[in-house]
């Protein structure tokens, strides 16, 4: 720096124009050539994205253009297109994912990295990766998504460290009243047992054993750094009658819990990453039970009793300050579920009139279109078609809730971070 003011002096002072320029040009090129330099010494963020179907993500890329309803996602979706209103593809996060099909996908993040068929969807990853990219600037990063439909922490990614599984009485009885045989059916259990646990791990150290594979822009000598890991899980378990037979009574989920921590504990001692930070999402399909109606009471302690097990291991003295969990409850689309409850009695006479018979498929239409026209208006009718693309339990396919998850996924990552 003192040589950079010495030398701007000395062209004043001679009036060496020419010779000035040069020299300004000369040490802006080495200041971004060490620029440059520095940033390519920053080691690849590593994070890990795991869990179940709403992990792989349901949320269809048509539902996008709905959250310009919502201010709260409008805002959103400005950050995920880009100038030509395309999805926005990260320049500087890359993804490898694998999930049901157990085909690996690579790229820049983008749109198409969630769950298949009928695509592309996205998940958490797609503004988690564009959040922490904004929120962690110049910093190159990589995201390992494993995630499978259908499985549960108690079996599938059932924790090393935890016991093996053991059938309860009221279970051992159900299969003897069955007729089914119990010595088969402890083989199987044995065999599913962390099956998935050990297929992530797999995939992890796969690809930590060479990150250039899936991010070519590799810095071999800044090399990796694992910087976090997000879990998103919890439908198996919650329905698991036979695992969590007081899953309606306070506590009915304490084994859960258990093997949650159990499973934090395991993955940070088989990375070696002993305080890696971990970000719980726990489970909010439907929003918060508080609000539930009267059709919904039925499930509110199951629902709530599960939730608060999923988040419990982040009040354990023993992770303050690494692990933390996100109601995913918060983010539930309440608007969209007001226009369906309205829409019931319209589909209840879709069924009639399809059953009847006596119209045609155009006079059935017509008549439909009519009922809609006069419940809802524009804005409603294009919410109501375009902003849910699955069911409830896969967050309606909702770009309006997927985007805002993985948005507060990348938020309390980076709260843990500081």
């Amino acid at each position: 720096m003192k040589f950079k003011v010495s030398q701007k002096k000395r062209c004043i002072r001679t009036g060496n124009w020419k010779r000035c320029g040069a020299m300004r040009f000369l040490l802006v090129a080495i200041a971004m050539t060490v620029s440059h330099a520095a940033a390519e010494t920053n080691p690849l963020q590593v994070f890990i994205l795991a869990g179940q179907s709403n992990m792989q993500g349901h949320a269809h890329i048509d539902t996008m253009d709905a959250m310009a309803y919502a201010p709260e996602t409008a805002a959103i979706l400005k950050e995920i297109r880009d100038g030509k209103g395309e999805p926005r593809v990260c320049e500087n996060v890359w993804i490898t994912s694998i999930g049901s099909s157990e085909e690996e996908k690579i790229g820049k993040l983008s749109v198409g990295y969630g769950a298949e068929p009928r695509g592309p969807k996205i998940g958490p990853e797609y503004t988690f990766g564009l959040y922490m990219q904004k929120l962690m600037p110049d910093q190159p990063i990589l995201i390992i998504k494993t995630s499978w439909g259908g499985k549960s922490l108690n079996t599938d990614f059932r924790p090393p460290s935890a016991p093996p599984y053991e059938f309860n009485e009221a279970q051992l009885e159900g299969f003897a009243k069955q007729k089914k045989d119990i010595s088969v059916i402890k083989a199987e259990k044995v065999k599913a047992t962390g099956h998935y646990y050990q297929l992530m791990m797999e995939h992890v150290n796969g690809v930590l054993a060479d990150p250039s594979r899936v991010y070519p822009d590799y810095d071999t000598k800044a090399g990796h750094e694992l910087a976090g890991f997000v879990w998103f899980q919890g439908w198996n378990d919650m329905v698991d009658r036979g695992t969590y037979p007081n899953r309606d009574q306070p506590g009915g989920y304490d084994h859960y819990s258990d093997l949650l921590a159990k499973f934090i504990r395991d993955v940070r001692k088989d990375l070696s990453v002993p305080k890696l930070p971990f970000v719980i999402g726990a489970i909010g399909v439907n929003g918060e039970t508080s609000l539930y109606g009267p059709d919904q009471k039925r499930y509110q302690g199951v629902h709530q009793n599960i939730r608060d097990a999923m988040a419990a291991p982040a009040s354990m003295p023993e992770f303050k300050g690494n692990v933390s969990a996100v109601l995913t409850e918060k983010f539930w689309d309440y608007e969209v579920t007001s226009l369906r409850k309205r829409e019931k009695p319209i589909k209840e006479e879709e069924k009639r009139l399809r059953e009847a018979g006596k119209l045609s498929r155009g006079e059935q239409r017509a008549a439909l279109d009519k009922l809609y026209a006069e419940t809802f208006n524009e804005r409603e009718l294009d919410i109501l078609r375009n902003s849910v693309s699955n069911a409830e339990y896969h967050y309606l396919g909702s770009a309006r809730i997927m985007t805002r998850i993985g948005k507060g996924f990348a938020e309390a990552m980076v709260e843990l971070t500081k």
